[in-house]
């Protein structure tokens, strides 16, 4: 399962990466705190039990949000 949070910072990682060639750097830095925290996760060696709930908790903070955002801060057609 540690392995799992390894890919997860790879791709992260491939996204930190693209958003600053993309001159996006509030989400860059967004995409390279995720890539530190499931690379720093991967070695704690915790049961997959654990690797679940971190992943449970990780979605759960992502859709709150994600639904913040998109309800109370995105304007539709908006363009700045």
């Amino acid at each position: 399962m540690d392995r799992m949070y390894r890919v997860l910072a790879f791709w992260t990682g491939i996204f930190t990466v693209m958003f600053f060639v993309g001159d996006m750097f509030s989400m860059a830095y967004l995409f390279l705190a995720q890539t530190v925290f499931f690379l720093a996760v991967s070695y704690l060696k915790l049961s997959e039990r654990m690797y679940m709930y971190l992943f449970g908790a990780y979605c759960t903070v992502f859709f709150i949000g994600f639904t913040f955002y998109s309800n109370f801060i995105l304007v539709p057609g908006f363009e700045h």
